[in-house]
């Protein structure tokens, strides 16, 4: 009972704080737009183009957080291997931008992309067909992962594989995919991957009008994943999958086929994490295996534990806090950074197992439960 009047609380804490979330996102995205288009360069409160870059790479990094606490803190899935439905959503939205190069490649070639020309090949690839129009890259940006995660969860849960082996089958599955993509011959640009994109939708990917854009477009789709994913969360369906988390064996016993609602959830999050790896590509110019790092997968989880799981914001603040002090520890102590980022999961782990968000989870943030000075003031006035 006590674990039932617990969910109950942490969903109506979760509807409490999601206009506070929403106005913060949306306020934050339109004064830094408004300050990067229509502030003087040499003013203070210009915001630059790089900058404006930089937030919606930091967006597209708390959507993919978000696609992960989904799973691992609602459904009990830590998967290691997220960054693979990341890297193919970016790899579709890719294969787009590259057909909208035309003959303005290094090669000239109005058909060929230009690692296609150096490697000396004759036509397309029959799965490159299609790519030249927008709708057949997002069509592929959702089915592909989403088969991919259907497929491998099918095939998991329905196995009750679960705990550090579902862990490490998820590793292999990205590790597998990456050293697939380094391959020249799997016709994906090989180690150097796509880049040198110039368009998207007939728009230059320079103007600084296309930047802000895609960092809107960042921030619209973040807060409807969000939106949706506190919406599946607050059904009967989310009950369920954190009954799931919580005690298997028992939902099983009453009738739930719990390897169906893993699935479904686990296909979800796929889809979530390519919608980023797709929103991230035109921003930074490049897709390659890289990507597929089972390293870049195992860094989101301790942004998600840094933020604090199972509370969809907390992912979504560990992801850019995180983020952005390694552009800014980076910039100093470049070697380093991996070790400061696993001292602080080691630091959140021991000190703060709940994750920086997570402390305040079922408080209210501007009243004395939520701000301890003022509680303590409170109570100093009741005393006298």
């Amino acid at each position: 009972m006590n674990a039932i009047r617990n969910q109950f609380s942490s969903m109506h804490d979760l509807r409490e704080k999601a206009p506070l979330f929403l106005a913060l996102l949306f306020g934050i995205t339109i004064i830094a737009s408004a300050c990067n288009l229509w502030v003087p360069e040499d003013s203070i409160f210009y915001v630059s183009t790089y900058t404006i870059t930089l937030l919606g790479k930091y967006l597209c990094y708390a959507l993919l957080a978000l696609a992960v606490d989904v799973v691992w803190g609602y459904c009990g899935i830590l998967s290691l291997g997220h960054g693979a439905f990341f890297a193919l959503g970016g790899y579709a939205m890719g294969m787009y931008l590259m057909r909208q190069i035309g003959d303005r490649g290094v090669y000239g070639d109005p058909v060929l992309p230009d690692f296609m020309v150096f490697l000396n090949w004759q036509e397309l690839p029959w799965f490159w067909y299609g790519f030249d129009h927008f709708w057949v890259a997002m069509l592929a940006m959702v089915l592909v992962p989403g088969l991919l995660a259907f497929v491998f969860g099918w095939l998991a849960f329905r196995s009750r594989v679960a705990g550090v082996y579902l862990s490490i089958m998820t590793q292999a599955l990205t590790y597998a995919l990456m050293l697939s993509f380094f391959r020249n011959e799997m016709g994906f640009g090989g180690n150097n991957g796509l880049t040198d994109f110039k368009d998207i939708l007939g728009f230059s990917l320079q103007s600084d009008n296309v930047r802000v854009v895609l960092f809107l477009c960042s921030a619209l789709v973040l807060a409807l994943a969000y939106c949706c994913s506190l919406l599946i969360m607050s059904s009967r369906f989310g009950r369920v999958i954190v009954g799931i988390r919580d005690a298997e064996d028992r939902a099983r016993f009453i009738g739930f086929k719990t390897e169906n609602y893993k699935v479904w959830l686990f296909v979800y999050s796929a889809v979530l994490a390519a919608i980023a790896g797709a929103l991230y590509v035109p921003q930074v110019g490049i897709i390659n295996p890289g990507e597929f790092s089972p390293l870049n997968s195992i860094e989101v989880v301790v942004w998600v534990a840094v933020g604090g799981r199972g509370t969809l914001y907390g992912a979504i603040a560990g992801a850019l806090l995180v983020n952005y002090a390694k552009t800014r520890f980076t910039a100093v102590f470049p070697e380093a950074w991996l070790f400061a980022l696993g001292a602080l999961f080691v630091s959140v782990t021991i000190f703060l197992p709940k994750g920086l968000m997570g402390k305040f989870k079922g408080k209210k943030l501007f009243s004395s439960e939520g701000l301890p000075w003022l509680k303590r003031q409170k109570k100093g006035e009741e005393t006298q």
